[in-house]
């Protein structure tokens, strides 16, 4: 018969197995929050568009008019500084 380890070692192999699992699981719950989080942000802005569909077409004006006062006060589109998420 196979040799057991002793009862020390063991409790340690059990504790070190016990916190790695819960950094496992602590990590899946904190994904599983941001994805949640993301589906609300999604379902809400969709709700938005759905109650509200000129809503898109007012965001698009909005985008536009950001874009020629950028232009304005920077010149040429090559000149301005990058902002983050648009291109």
């Amino acid at each position: 018969m196979a040799e057991l380890s002793s009862p020390p070692e063991c409790l340690q192999e059990n504790k070190e197995d016990m916190l790695e699992l819960n950094n496992d699981l602590e990590s899946m719950i904190e994904n599983a929050e941001n994805i949640s989080v993301q589906l609300t942000w999604m379902t809400y802005d969709m709700a938005v568009l759905r109650t509200s569909p000129e809503l898109g077409v007012l965001m698009k004006t909005l985008e536009e008019a950001c874009d020629r006062c950028t232009v304005a006060v920077y010149g040429e589109r090559d000149q301005e500084p990058e902002r983050d998420g648009r291109p």
